[in-house]
């Protein structure tokens, strides 16, 4: 995993009702240099002791395995998903602690491996957009078929969802270069869609 404990993500969410993507997605393109479609699996994680933890007043670390459906020799990729920083810190967007991984092969074993036992798991079906050193991911979720885990498609009137984050956990990048590219973005999408920080 990303090394010395200062490796963050940062990001703004958003979500819009059906009857609007056309426009929304008219302008982010047109804000792009690239997009592609996604169809993507996360399964979230927590540990075998979660609730004992939560007993003694500790927030368990989370763990969410990520794959793109749509590449036939996509890797997983394992990340924390830690509990962001205060609002107080970082008013404008969510910035939370980041450590990830690739993993080739089984990331489900691996992940029950190292003590977590599988929480939840949705799809994401929507596109990706890369924006300099940002991607811009907008898509509407899936549930999963309990006894096959494929996907189930979303209805039509689903929400859909956006989330801008910085392509790469922030190392060398100061948290505040990234949190000014966001807020460019969330200016360019003013009065079709609301970029704000998201507290879970």
């Amino acid at each position: 995993m990303s090394s010395g404990g200062h490796s963050y993500e940062v990001s703004l969410s958003g979500e819009f009702f059906a009857k609007d993507l056309k426009p929304i997605l008219n302008r982010i393109t047109l804000n792009s240099e690239t997009a592609q479609p996604i169809h993507t699996r996360e399964v979230v994680f927590e540990p075998l002791d979660a609730q004992q933890q939560r007993d003694r007043g500790v927030e368990p670390i989370m763990l969410r395995a990520k794959k793109e459906m749509s590449e036939p020799n996509a890797n997983w990729e394992l990340f924390s998903y830690l509990k962001p920083e205060s609002a107080r810190t970082y008013p404008d967007a969510t910035v939370r602690p980041w450590a990830n991984v690739q993993v080739i092969g089984d990331a489900l074993s691996f992940a029950a491996a190292l003590g977590y036992i599988r929480k939840a798991q949705i799809y994401k079906r929507g596109y990706s957009f890369r924006r300099g050193a940002l991607i811009i991911g907008m898509f509407q979720q899936e549930q999963a078929d309990p006894k096959t885990d494929r996907p189930i498609p979303a209805h039509e009137d689903t929400l859909w969802e956006v989330e801008v984050k910085a392509a790469a956990p922030i190392r060398d990048t100061p948290v505040k270069q990234a949190i000014e590219m966001l807020l460019e973005v969330q200016g360019l999408m003013k009065g079709l869609l609301d970029l704000r920080r998201q507290d879970i």
